[in-house]
C-alpha cells in the first residue's frame, strides 16, 4: 500500500447536513414559556480530594479512662463553605458539615459541638447537624471567634468591634459590644492562662491590648515598639508590622507573638518586656506553637511553607528548618499535648503530622492527608471497574484518586525529590516534572509492567508510570532520539496506550508518531502524516490562510482500535489520518470542515469523536471512515473535553460557557444540559456507567455526579438552550455507609413523566388481540389429559421403611438381617361432612361468573383470573362447572369475549376444552343447546373474518415477494 494520495482523500464538506433552524421567533410566540428545570440525568453526589484551605484548623484532644494508646485526636478543617472533622489516629473522615451560603472564616470546638463563623452568623453543629445560630446585630461579617468558658467572643471583619455572647443557655444572648479605638484593627484574640476574665487582642498595626470582658475595659496597651524591632518592609523603616500569630506558652504570663516581617517575640505580659527574639527569612510568620511535653521548643511557620524549630533554653537557637514542608503558606501549627507530634496544615490542601523522636534528630513525616493544591485540568478513569481516577494538575503532580474511599488516594511518586532538593538547595516544587498535557492508560498488563503514559508541557519525552507500585515507571521515551539531526523535533502533544497494554504511542507537534514497547522500552515503529492534503490546502486558501508545512502539522489526537489494526491521528489542520498498525502505511485521510482540537475513541463501538474549533463534535465511524453525527455545542464557548458513556449511547461535552451537555448519539439530540458555577476543564465517564467526574477551574477537588438512569426510570426530552438550569457543585460527603445511602435516596426523579408510552390493552376494536401469554400455555391445556396419562407413574411411590434400633440377624454363614414385614395401616375413612362442606362452597370462577352475569361487561376480571392460573388449575376449575347455571354463564362469557375481539386464542382453547368435558350435558339440555347455537354463529362470523384477513395479508405478501 502506498502513502496517502489526493485520490484517497475523502472530503466531508459536500455531504448533506441537516439545516439548523435559524428562526424561532414564530414558535416562541405561540408556544408556552418553559422555565429552566433541574437536570434529570445527573445528580450531585460528592466531592473528592478536599482536605483543607487557608483557614487554620482546630485541634481537640480527648483522654479516656484506661486508654493505652494515648489521647484521641480530632482535627477540624475548613473546606470553604463547609467543614470536615478528621480522626488523628488514621486520618479518617468522621463528619462533614452542611454547606453554608457564605465562606467560613473561623472554626472552634467545644466538646462535641462545632462552632463555625460564616458571614454575619456563628453556627453551632452537633454531629454534623445545625442546632443553633447566633447573628451579628450590626449585620457585619465576623472574622474571628473564640470560646471563653460560657461565653463566645467574636471580632468583626473590619476589626473595630468585639462582640460577646452568653452561650450557657439554650438561647444565646448578646452581653457586650466593645468598640476599639481608631487606629486599632483587631485581628485575633488570646486568653492568657490563669488570667480571669481577661483576653489579649492583637491588631493589624502591631499593637496589643489586654481587656477585661466582665468590666468591658482596656487594662493595658502593649505598643508596637516594645513588641517588635523590625519593620514590615525594608524600604519602609517607620511602617509598623502586623501581628499575624499569637499563642500561649507553657509558662504563665509568657506568650509568643509573630509578625508580618518574619520576627518572633517571646513576651512577658505581666512584666511588659520582651524575653527573646527570633527571625525567619522568606515570608511572614503564619503560626506559632509551643511544645508541651517538657522540652522548651517553639515551632514557627512562614508564608513560604517552611517550618522552623527554636531551642528556647539556648536563647532561641535554630534547631531544625524543614524547607518546603508545605507547597504554599502554612496556615496553622499545633503540638499534640504531651506528645512529640506536630500537626501542620497549609494552603496546599494538606494536613501533616511530624514526629520528633529526639531534639537533635531531624523530624520525619509521620502521616498526612493531601490533595491537589492547584485545580486539576485533566482527569481520566483508570481500569474497568470505575473505582480509580487519574488526575493531573498545574501543581506538577499526578494523583490516583479512589472513588470509593478518600483514604486510598495517593500521589504518584516522582522519585526522591526531597533528598535532591536538600542536596541542591532548591525548592521541592522546582524539581517536579512540568504539568501533564496528555495522559493515557490501560490496566490489561498492569501487574507486569508500566501501564500509564504522560506527556508534559514543552517536553520532547514521554514518561511511563505504574499504578501498582504508585510511582514513576522504568522508561522515559524520547521522540528526539529517533528523528533526523537536521529535522526539527517537536514537543509531544498527545499519547496513547493500546488496549492490550503492550505498546505506547506519542504524537509530536512536528507531525511524527512513534511507538514503543512498554515492557522493554524499545522503539518499534514510526508513523508520518506526510504533506498537507489538497483538500486542506483549498480550504485554507479560501479562508486566506497560509499553507502549513509538513513539519507544522501538529498531532492533536491519537488513538488505536481494540484489535491493534488501525492507528488514528488527528492533525491541527483538520485531517484525520488512518494508519495500518502493522505496516505503518497511511490508508486513508479524512478532511474535516474545521481544525481538530482533540480526539477520543470509544474502542468497543468504534466511534471516534473529533472536537473541532467551530464548536461542533463530529462522530466518525472508523470502519466506514464517514462522519455519522454532527453535534453542535452552541456558539458561546469553545469545547474543552468530551467523554463517551461505556455503552456508546451518550457523549458528554464541557465548554467554556460552563455548560455540561449530554447528547444521545443514535438520535443526535441534546437530552441533558446543566450549567455549573465555574467552568469544567475536564470530564470523565465511569466505565461502570454510574458516575460522571468533573474538574473545575476554581476548585482543587474532583466532583462526582451520579447517573440517575442507573437507579430509576428517566424520561429523556429534547431540550433547548433555554432549558439549561444552573446546578451547585456536589458537597464533600463522609465515608459512612448510612451517609452514602442517604445520598442515593435523592437520585430518584421527583416528578413522574407524563408522556411515558404504555401499550394499551387493545389498539383498535376491529383488530383481533391475543393474550400475550406463551403459546405452550394453551397447548398444554388442550392436551392435558394426554400429558397426565404419559407422566403417570407405573406404581405409587413407597415410603422407605425405618430400620429398628437393634437389627436382628438370621442364623447362617452370611450376615443377614431379619426384617419383619409391617402390616399396612388402614387408611382412615374420609367423613362425609367434609365432602358436603366442600361441595357447598363455590369456587372463585363461580363467583366471577355470577358477578359478570349480574353486572354485565366484557369480563376483564374473569379472564385476567383465568390467565393467571396454570393449565392444571384451569382444568380443575372447568371440571367444577357441573351445574346448568354455571355452564350457561360460562358459555355467555365466552360469547361476549369473542365479540370483543380480545384473548382470541384463549377463547378458542377454553371453548374446545369445555365442549369436550360437558358435551353430554349441553346436548341433553335445551337451554344450553340454544346458547351453544348462538356461540356457533358468533364463532363462524369471527372465524370467517379472521380467515379473510389472513388470506388478504398472504396475497399482499405474495405479490410483494413476486415483484422482487
Amino acid at each position: 500500500m502506498s502513502m496517502a494520495q489526493d485520490a484517497d482523500v475523502e472530503i466531508t464538506d459536500a455531504r448533506p447536513r441537516k439545516k439548523i433552524r435559524s428562526s424561532t421567533q414564530r414558535k416562541r410566540a405561540t408556544s408556552p414559556i418553559h422555565h429552566p428545570r433541574a437536570p434529570q440525568l445527573f445528580a450531585p453526589f460528592r466531592a473528592l480530594g478536599l482536605i483543607t484551605n487557608h483557614i487554620p484548623f482546630y485541634l481537640q484532644t480527648r483522654s479516656y479512662k484506661d486508654a493505652t494508646d494515648g489521647p484521641r485526636i480530632h482535627i477540624l478543617t475548613c473546606l470553604g463553605r463547609s467543614w470536615a472533622l478528621w480522626e488523628g489516629g488514621k486520618m479518617g473522615l468522621l463528619f462533614v458539615g452542611p454547606e453554608v451560603p457564605d465562606p467560613i472564616s473561623c472554626l472552634v470546638m467545644d466538646g462535641d459541638a462545632v462552632w463555625a463563623a460564616s458571614g454575619i452568623h456563628v453556627i453551632k453543629y452537633l454531629r454534623g447537624k445545625e442546632v443553633s445560630r447566633i447573628s451579628n446585630p450590626l449585620r457585619t461579617p465576623l472574622a474571628f471567634v473564640v470560646l471563653f468558658g460560657a461565653q463566645l467572643l467574636a471580632l468583626t471583619e473590619d476589626g473595630g468591634r468585639m462582640l460577646i455572647w452568653a452561650i450557657s443557655t439554650n438561647e444565646p444572648a448578646l452581653s457586650a459590644n466593645l468598640q476599639f479605638d481608631i487606629g486599632f484593627t483587631a485581628t485575633s484574640i488570646l486568653h492568657p492562662a490563669t488570667y480571669l476574665n481577661k483576653v489579649l487582642v492583637a491588631s493589624n498595626e502591631g499593637d496589643m491590648q489586654l481587656w477585661n470582658i466582665r468590666t468591658q475595659t482596656c487594662i493595658h496597651k502593649f505598643s508596637h515598639s516594645q513588641l517588635c524591632t523590625l519593620p514590615s518592609q525594608p524600604n519602609m523603616s517607620t511602617s509598623p508590622s502586623s501581628i499575624t500569630a499569637l499563642t500561649q506558652s507553657p509558662a504563665i504570663d509568657v506568650v509568643g507573638v509573630g509578625f508580618l516581617s518574619g520576627e518572633i517575640s517571646i513576651y512577658d505580659v505581666r512584666a511588659d518586656e520582651r524575653l527573646m527574639r527570633m527571625y525567619m527569612d522568606n515570608g511572614a510568620i503564619k503560626a506559632l506553637s509551643f511544645r508541651s511535653d517538657g522540652h522548651p521548643i517553639l515551632a514557627s511557620a512562614s508564608s513560604s511553607g517552611h517550618i522552623a524549630l527554636w531551642d528556647l533554653n539556648s536563647g532561641g537557637r535554630l534547631l531544625h528548618l524543614i524547607r518546603g514542608a508545605h507547597d504554599g503558606a502554612v496556615s496553622a501549627l499545633e503540638w499534640v499535648p504531651g506528645q512529640p507530634v506536630l500537626i501542620s496544615s497549609g494552603e496546599d490542601n494538606s494536613v501533616k503530622q511530624w514526629l520528633y523522636e529526639s531534639p537533635t534528630a531531624v523530624p520525619r513525616l509521620l502521616k498526612f492527608r493531601s490533595g491537589h493544591h492547584a485545580p486539576p485540568h485533566l482527569i481520566r478513569f483508570y481500569g474497568e471497574d470505575g473505582k480509580q481516577l487519574l488526575s493531573a494538575s498545574a501543581d506538577r503532580t499526578l494523583r490516583c484518586i479512589s472513588v470509593v474511599r478518600d483514604s486510598r488516594s495517593y500521589e504518584m511518586s516522582q522519585g526522591s525529590l526531597a533528598r535532591k532538593a536538600t542536596t541542591l538547595s532548591k525548592s521541592l516544587a522546582s524539581l517536579k516534572f512540568p504539568p501533564i498535557t496528555s495522559m493515557s492508560s490501560s490496566s490489561t498488563r498492569s501487574k507486569d509492567w508500566d501501564d500509564v503514559l504522560t506527556a508534559h508541557a514543552d517536553e520532547m519525552c514521554v514518561r511511563s508510570w505504574t499504578v501498582l507500585n504508585k510511582r514513576l515507571g522504568k522508561h522515559t521515551f524520547s521522540s528526539a532520539e529517533s528523528s533526523k539531526r537536521k529535522a526539527p523535533s517537536g514537543v509531544v502533544k498527545c499519547v496513547c496506550v493500546t488496549a492490550c497494554g503492550n505498546f505506547g504511542l506519542a504524537g509530536s507537534s512536528a507531525g511524527e508518531i512513534h511507538m514503543w514497547n512498554l515492557q522493554s522500552g524499545l522503539k518499534r515503529k514510526s508513523f508520518k502524516v506526510g504533506p498537507c492534503p489538497r483538500a486542506v490546502i483549498d480550504r485554507l486558501e479560501s479562508s486566506s490562510m497560509a499553507k502549513p508545512k509538513a513539519s507544522e502539522r501538529a498531532i492533536t489526537g491519537l488513538a488505536s482500535d481494540a484489535l491493534n489494526r488501525v492507528v488514528i491521528a488527528s492533525t491541527s489542520d483538520g485531517a484525520v489520518n488512518f494508519f495500518n498498525f502493522h505496516t505503518c502505511t497511511l490508508d486513508q485521510t479524512m478532511v474535516l470542515p474545521a481544525s481538530a482540537i482533540s480526539m477520543i475513541l470509544q474502542q468497543d463501538s468504534g466511534l471516534l469523536a473529533a472536537v473541532c474549533d467551530d464548536m461542533i463534535i463530529r462522530i466518525i465511524d472508523i470502519e466506514t471512515h464517514r462522519v455519522v453525527r454532527e453535534l453542535s455545542c452552541g456558539v458561546r464557548g469553545r469545547i474543552l473535553d468530551v467523554a463517551f458513556s461505556s455503552d456508546s449511547r451518550w457523549i458528554v461535552a464541557t465548554s467554556l460557557d460552563s455548560v455540561i451537555r449530554t447528547f444521545d448519539i443514535p438520535t443526535g439530540q441534546l437530552i441533558n444540559a446543566f450549567r455549573t458555577p465555574s467552568v469544567a476543564t475536564s470530564i470523565a465517564f465511569s466505565p461502570a456507567n454510574d458516575f460522571l467526574a468533573t474538574a473545575h477551574v476554581d476548585s482543587v477537588g474532583i466532583f462526582l455526579w451520579a447517573n440517575r438512569s442507573q437507579y430509576s426510570e428517566v424520561a429523556f426530552h429534547v431540550i433547548s438552550e433555554d432549558d439549561i438550569a444552573e446546578v451547585a457543585l456536589p458537597l464533600m460527603q463522609g465515608s459512612e455507609e448510612d451517609e452514602a445511602l442517604e445520598a442515593l435516596e435523592s437520585l430518584g426523579v421527583e416528578d413522574t413523566p407524563t408522556d411515558v408510552f404504555s401499550t394499551p390493552s387493545q389498539l383498535d376494536g376491529d383488530l383481533v388481540t391475543l393474550t400475550l401469554l406463551p403459546r405452550a400455555r394453551w397447548q398444554t391445556l388442550l392436551n392435558l389429559e394426554v400429558i397426565q396419562h404419559r407422566n403417570k407413574p407405573k406404581e405409587p411411590p413407597k415410603k422407605p421403611e425405618h430400620a429398628p434400633f437393634f437389627l436382628p440377624t438370621l442364623p447362617g454363614v452370611e450376615h443377614r438381617f431379619a426384617i419383619e414385614e409391617k402390616k399396612q395401616e388402614k387408611q382412615d375413612k374420609e367423613t362425609r361432612r367434609l365432602d358436603k362442606n366442600a361441595a357447598k362452597s363455590p369456587s372463585i370462577l363461580h363467583k366471577l361468573l355470577a358477578e359478570l352475569e349480574k353486572n354485565g361487561g366484557s369480563g376483564d376480571v374473569l379472564f385476567d383470573y383465568i390467565k393467571s392460573l396454570s393449565p392444571a388449575a384451569i382444568d380443575v376449575e372447568l371440571r367444577s362447572l357441573v351445574s346448568l347455571d354455571g355452564l350457561l354463564q360460562f358459555l355467555r362469557a365466552i360469547k361476549r369475549r369473542l365479540q370483543s375481539h380480545l384473548d382470541f386464542e384463549a377463547v378458542q382453547t377454553l371453548q374446545n376444552v369445555v365442549l369436550r368435558m360437558h358435551a353430554d350435558m349441553i346436548i341433553e339440555n335445551e337451554e344450553l343447546r340454544a346458547e351453544l347455537e348462538e356461540l356457533l354463529n358468533v364463532q363462524k362470523k369471527e372465524g370467517g373474518r379472521v380467515l379473510d384477513l389472513l388470506a388478504s395479508s398472504l396475497g399482499t405478501l405474495g405479490f410483494v415477494r413476486d415483484t422482487r
